[in-house]
């Protein structure tokens, strides 16, 4: 088995796959004041919570946005299962045509998400990934990542209306009956929920309309699961997307 960890800046992404087959999957808190030990235990529960122990993982490969948090994940995977992972980045063989103004700026969960889409979609291809951040990722018809736009996730968002106002309380995300809301949790809800997923449309009919082409729409990340129903377009919802990339990312180095 091999060990897949994606770190982002509010969730951890634990997985494991073993040829072509993803074993598991789940997602921690990302707590950049955490020990490598701390985080060894997570490692060491994700695992054996679905039957696997930790003398099966074989290699382990890693993406990271948060620079803090990289080596101690790293160090943790040494400690709790005796493999050195793979840390997504320059260097290492993604396969990946990147054709943006600086392609060492380019996130390694994107490239991680864009080699998976690529791979597993038609093109051209659009990829959102709804986590801290919402980010759309744009691969052309040859297969070239051409750039995208970074907008503000949907918990920051809410967070933030939140925060800033007296009489707003905080709420779940879970869809209301109707768009029209009769009380302030349902119009929260509502507005929140149908404007991201308006955005998601709306955006998506930009790009489409300065390629001159229709493109594969796909979503990942932590907040997907609940827009992309939302949508009136089609929009595929693939959670394992990160994971998946990830696992190509590996065979292509080891």
């Amino acid at each position: 088995m091999i060990l897949a960890i994606d770190i982002g800046n509010t969730n951890i992404v634990i997985g494991g796959f073993e040829g072509n087959k993803i074993l598991f999957r789940e997602r921690v808190s990302t707590n950049q004041s955490h020990t490598d030990l701390e985080y060894a235990v997570t490692i060491k529960t994700a695992v054996e919570m679905h039957d696997f122990k930790l003398s099966l993982v074989e290699g382990a490969v890693m993406s990271s946005v948060v620079p803090s948090v990289t080596n101690t994940v790293k160090r943790a995977v040494q400690k709790s299962c005796g493999v050195i992972p793979l840390v997504v980045g320059p260097g290492v063989k993604n396969g990946l045509s990147i054709l943006i103004d600086n392609p060492k700026q380019l996130g390694s969960d994107l490239v991680v998400d864009a080699v998976a889409g690529i791979a597993q979609y038609p093109v051209p291809l659009i990829i959102v990934d709804m986590g801290t951040a919402t980010t759309y990722s744009v691969i052309d018809s040859k297969k070239n990542y051409i750039g995208g736009l970074i907008t503000t996730g949907m918990a920051v968002a809410t967070d933030a209306l939140v925060s800033r106002t007296s009489q707003l309380p905080r709420f779940s995300f879970d869809v209301p009956k109707k768009v029209i809301g009769t009380n302030t949790v349902d119009c929260l809800k509502s507005g929140i929920l149908y404007s991201n997923a308006a955005s998601m449309e709306g955006i998506v009919d930009r790009i489409e309309k300065e390629l001159g082409q229709e493109c594969t729409v796909v979503a990942t990340g932590g907040l997907a699961g609940i827009i992309t129903p939302l949508c009136k377009r089609k929009i595929i919802l693939d959670d394992d997307l990160l994971l998946k990339g990830l696992m190509l990312i590996y065979y292509k180095n080891c």
